[in-house]
């Protein structure tokens, strides 16, 4: 119970710093709405229901950067000694990283819940059982992305290397997941590359649950994107066990 109460206790305190940032909330939603209305209807005039295309993709690519991103706040935890307090207490590092990963997802699934709310907008319609099924794969996913956030911010020292490292990850992650485009159509070098992204899978699954047209099947997607969240976890726990902090 002690180990429950220190997860409920992380968790909750992750969401009420992502609450107190009003801006944060504000930008995550804003961002994504400028792809969608503006990117989307600029070569939606020439690619014939594009916004729809790119919604499930942008969804990801919302919940794929905030997720990520989420690392730099133990980056200022560590100046902070907000992060020295912590594991010093009677919790296990594991418990530590489960609870910050839980609040990361919390966060995500926050924002990519707003984003589902346009989904009308765009003429999509979505019944109640795949609204679940898309809290499930985002969940899963966005295990993966959180945790690769905190292992990079468990080595990184500061917020500018932090977000050095995130930009060279958050990218080709993007644009190699067929967010913005068919990988149907894609040269065979660059299918190579598509086939072994993780967030390709998270995509195909959103895009076939709100606009239909998904390349894979979707047990496939779920396969690979928990399996990558698995290992992405594992490593995660690994880090914060080893994660030295200055006297």
């Amino acid at each position: 119970m002690s180990e429950l109460s220190g997860l409920y206790a992380i968790w909750k305190r992750e969401f009420k710093v992502f609450l107190r940032e009003k801006s944060r909330i504000f930008s995550s939603t804003f961002s994504p709405l400028l792809w969608l209305f503006v990117f989307g209807a600029g070569l939606g005039s020439e690619i014939p229901n594009y916004q729809n295309f790119i919604y499930p993709g942008v969804i990801v690519m919302t919940t794929l950067f905030s997720s990520i991103f989420y690392g730099a706040y133990v980056i200022w935890d560590k100046r902070l000694d907000f992060l020295k307090e912590v594991l010093v207490s009677p919790v296990k590092r594991s418990t530590i990283f489960f609870g910050k990963v839980v609040g990361g997802v919390t966060d995500a699934l926050i924002q990519g819940s707003i984003l589902l709310l346009f989904a009308p907008i765009f003429a999509i319609s979505l019944h109640l059982s795949f609204i679940l099924l898309i809290y499930i794969y985002l969940f899963v996913l966005l295990v993966g992305f959180v945790s690769i956030g905190l292992i990079i911010g468990s080595i990184m020292e500061s917020p500018e290397g932090f977000g050095l490292i995130t930009g060279f990850v958050n990218f080709p992650l993007l644009f190699l997941s067929g967010a913005l485009f068919q990988i149907k159509q894609l040269p065979g070098w660059l299918t190579i590359f598509t086939r072994i992204n993780p967030v390709t899978y998270g995509v195909d699954a959103i895009r076939g649950l709100t606009v239909g047209g998904n390349t894979f099947n979707l047990f496939l997607d779920f396969g690979i994107i928990t399996t990558f969240s698995f290992l992405m976890v594992f490593i995660g726990t690994y880090a914060f066990s080893r994660m030295k902090l200055k006297p």
